[in-house]
């Protein structure tokens, strides 16, 4: 009688450690940790890719407007050389004629050859691109961040309900995590300037 109610007790124990939900608080801890390696997964996303956007776009957008500037400035050569029957006898007025027109052409190709090799590229597209790009980036912080929040709220509320925060207690002692919070101010819309 004695051995079986030590089996029984041995029984009744095992039962007691299923429920106690040590095998869950620790599953719950790990799923936070990996909901806070995505939140950091997704700002390193932005520290490595906004910057080489920007820098690709300010380089093309600095390439079309050196064109255009190459453009307007020919233009503006050609437009201060006075075309008149004169100018046949004076060489001096001929070359400045003829080089106006050269550094005209030769802007006119340049921007000509841009548009054939690129029809679609524009800077305002590109300014696009980076918008669509720094809200698509935003976006999956902001996932990621609430995607931690609700690890936490789980993780926090199974070391707190019973028997898992006897089991917390007494042999794990794992203390809450914390949420992520916005930062001071964050309530208040940004001012965008120009």
């Amino acid at each position: 009688m004695k051995r079986s109610l030590l089996y029984g007790m041995i029984a009744v124990m095992l039962m007691m450690l299923t429920g106690c939900g040590y095998n869950e608080i620790q599953k719950n801890e790990e799923t936070v940790k990996a909901a806070w390696g995505d939140v950091e997964a997704t700002y390193q996303r932005r520290m490595d890719l906004i910057p080489n956007l920007v820098e690709t776009v300010k380089a093309y957008a600095k390439h079309e407007s050196e064109t255009l500037q190459a453009v307007t400035e020919a233009r503006s050569k050609v437009g201060s050389v006075q075309v008149s029957k004169d100018m046949i006898g004076n060489p001096q007025a001929m070359a400045q004629f003829q080089q106006a027109q050269a550094s005209m052409s030769g802007a006119l190709s340049r921007l000509l050859l841009v548009a054939e090799r690129y029809p679609d590229l524009k800077a305002s597209q590109n300014f696009r691109d980076l918008q669509n790009q720094l809200e698509g980036t935003e976006n999956r912080i902001n996932v990621a961040r609430t995607r931690y929040n609700k690890a936490v709220q789980v993780f926090n509320t199974s070391i707190r309900v019973f028997p898992n925060n006897l089991t917390n207690n007494f042999i794990l002692k794992l203390q809450p995590k914390e949420a992520f919070k916005a930062e001071a101010g964050a309530d208040k819309a940004p001012k965008v300037k120009f």
